[in-house]
């Protein structure tokens, strides 16, 4: 199957100016953004972050990790903000024991369930209405033992997959798992709680992704949609909804359509 291509929005740093697409109950949305502003722009996220915020990113030892948390944090209350129809600095966020992040019920009258990820210079987000999601991204490295790695936190029929796929092919089959395991442990909103070798997904490349199975609840897997992202080169990630039959759709943010269109999603079956 030809994959989708993301769809191309154009955005303003206000919420004002954004007219997201309208989010229905059947569906999840994926935003995309780098993460390298000019100093005028990140003045501009940092203003809209709440204090809390404010302070986290003064304790960033290194000035690049700072900005890149101010852009990330910025980007995503003007997203969340459009939706509501609110001003980015009017939300308020509470965050579960593990650090997963929700809105206070008195800034979502629209029941919006969101998370965020984030590496090197990229950020993903993914919204629905009342259900569980989580997403996460990473940057495909090829230094370091995969193998290794795997053994130590995945489970053991994820081990075995691995070791059985060609070299060329293991280590995008490693962020395969490993995006989606985050991705659902952030979904479920309980941290490290839940042992990566207790839950198996698909990891091969040219796999559906998949929540293959719960050890600890055989039912579970049958409740969880996963699906493959490739948000840009370089880069694997994956969203959890608990859900099934969901429809996908991805946007990006620029600030005009002069930016460089990001890779599409994944092949998909069906």
């Amino acid at each position: 199957m030809t994959p989708r291509a993301f769809d191309i929005m154009v955005l303003r740093s206000s919420s004002r100016s954004l007219s997201p697409p309208r989010l229905a109950d059947d569906e999840a949305h994926v935003w995309t953004a780098g993460l390298e502003w000019e100093p005028a722009e990140l003045e501009e996220f940092m203003a809209v972050l709440s204090p809390d915020e404010q302070a986290r990113a003064r304790r960033f030892q290194f000035e690049r990790d700072r900005q890149r948390y101010i852009a990330g944090r910025g980007i995503l209350r003007n997203v969340l903000a459009a939706y509501l129809g609110r001003q980015p600095s009017e939300l308020q966020c509470n965050y579960s024991p593990s650090g997963k992040p929700s809105l206070a019920a008195n800034s979502n009258p629209n029941r919006l369930c969101f998370n965020l990820s984030h590496s090197h210079t990229l950020a993903v987000y993914a919204l629905t209405r009342n259900r569980e999601i989580g997403i996460d991204v990473e940057r495909l490295r090829t230094d370091f033992p995969c193998e290794q790695i795997a053994e130590r936190f995945f489970s053991a029929p994820e081990v075995s997959k691995l070791r059985a796929l060609p070299d060329q092919a293991k280590h995008e089959a490693f962020f395969n798992c490993w995006t989606r395991k985050e991705a659902y442990i952030k979904a479920r909103g309980e941290g490290l709680s839940i042992g990566l070798d207790r839950f198996e997904v698909s990891l091969a490349p040219e796999e559906q992704a998949a929540l293959l199975n719960v050890v600890d609840d055989p039912s579970e897997a049958a409740r969880w949609t996963i699906e493959k992202l490739s948000p840009a080169p370089s880069y694997v990630g994956a969203v959890a909804v608990k859900s099934r039959g969901l429809e996908f759709k991805y946007y990006r943010w620029p600030f005009d359509l002069g930016h460089p269109a990001l890779a599409p999603p994944s092949d998909r079956n069906g």
